[in-house]
């Protein structure tokens, strides 16, 4: 099946996606050291981004018209807008691109897409604008007029979406935050997926169930013990919080799901990046300067790390690090957090270190992609 990817960024959520058996026509994204992560790959011939058609370019640019029989759209619309730690301007500030998305679903009519974005766009302060860009991506074909302010044409969408008129192109739209530790991904990452299925296909599609929880790690570290014995930590070593003890004594069997995946089941066969200058593993490099304040405690290793972040201008100085059980920090290395975001071993990222963790803070975890991308695709060849 055929798809195109907007906003591509370093290409996690193309990963994801091209590994449930999409096709790329066209993967777009405008940020140079974005694209030369792609390209650097591609020369690497990593598969799947060998092949992907990149073209870094502004999606405000692209003519949809060269693109025929496109099955698929997806993307991360620019998040800063909407980012709790970010300026909170949402449709105020100009890189708010969920009008791009949405005319790339008016003039491509795909069967399906997937926008993907942070958790703050469910926020009190954007519950209209969440509900505007839900209307938009259903009726695409009702656009925004000339001069028209965007609550009065929610107004009309509200009107349309009420008088039960036919339209002839027309969505299914769902929209659900999502947890990615519940889904085998090493990070506590909550992001917000907008799916849609073209109304004509008749497609019945809800988003899939977690794989992983909480409450299975617990038991695994605190009731059986597995946990520590398999990683083959001392007590002395050993995460001590009274809580999730607590919690885990109330447990009165074990969950069938999967535990939830922590920082040490991530990263814990990586030499350390203090103590081993020369590893030979790509981006594994020490990064001086951790250090702890209030807010920024870094990440525990019997975990799932805390969501790593971009910030505007790099990396924020307290969030993407490691914290020990003796209370050290140190910062992530570039492939440690690439783990974290589940991204292939032998995929590299270039730049300066507070570069390449933008890209990673930007980033879909691909297991993530995958899942969601995966069920939207097996729905699709169903319907075929």
């Amino acid at each position: 099946m055929r798809s195109i990817e907007l906003f591509a960024g370093a290409g996690g959520l193309g990963i994801g996606i091209s590994m449930a058996g999409f096709k790329p026509e066209a993967v777009i994204e405008r940020d140079r050291y974005c694209c030369d992560t792609i390209k650097e790959n591609q020369d690497a011939k990593l598969k799947p981004v060998l092949q992907w058609p990149l073209k870094e370019c502004d999606v405000r640019d692209v003519d949809y018209s060269a693109f025929s029989e496109i099955n698929f759209v997806s993307g991360g619309p620019p998040c800063q807008p909407f980012s709790i730690g970010g300026k909170h301007n949402g449709l105020l500030d100009k890189r708010d691109m969920f009008p791009e998305a949405v005319r790339a679903v008016r003039e491509l009519q795909p069967e399906a897409f997937l926008f993907e974005n942070v958790k703050g766009l469910t926020r009190a302060a954007f519950t209209n604008y969440l509900e505007y860009i839900r209307l938009q991506l259903s009726y695409p074909l009702i656009r925004v007029k000339k001069h028209e302010r965007w609550k009065d044409h929610l107004s009309r969408l509200e009107q349309h979406h009420t008088s039960s008129k036919f339209e002839d192109l027309e969505y299914r739209v769902l929209h659900r935050v999502l947890k990615a530790a519940d889904y085998g991904v090493p990070q506590r990452r909550d992001r917000i997926f907008i799916i849609g299925f073209r109304k004509d296909l008749g497609v019945e599609w809800s988003f899939p169930e977690a794989s992983h929880s909480h409450d299975a790690l617990l038991w695994d570290q605190w009731r059986s013990g597995e946990y520590w014995e398999r990683h083959d930590v001392p007590h002395g070593m050993r995460l001590n919080d009274g809580r999730l003890k607590s919690r885990a004594k109330g447990l009165s069997e074990r969950p069938e799901l999967a535990p939830w995946r922590t920082v040490r089941d991530a990263i814990s066969d990586l030499p350390n990046p203090r103590t081993t200058r020369h590893s030979g593993i790509l981006n594994h490099r020490y990064q001086p300067g951790a250090r702890i304040y209030v807010g920024h405690t870094g990440s525990h290793w019997d975990l799932p790390a805390k969501t790593l972040k971009a910030g505007d201008h790099g990396v924020p100085g307290g969030e993407n690090m490691l914290r020990n059980v003796n209370g050290s920090v140190r910062y992530f290395t570039v492939r440690e957090s690439a783990r974290l975001q589940t991204f292939p071993d032998r995929f590299m990222f270039h730049g300066t270190w507070s570069e390449t963790m933008r890209q990673l803070g930007n980033a879909v975890p691909v297991r993530l992609a995958h899942v969601i991308s995966r069920s939207i695709a097996a729905h699709l060849q169903k319907r075929r």
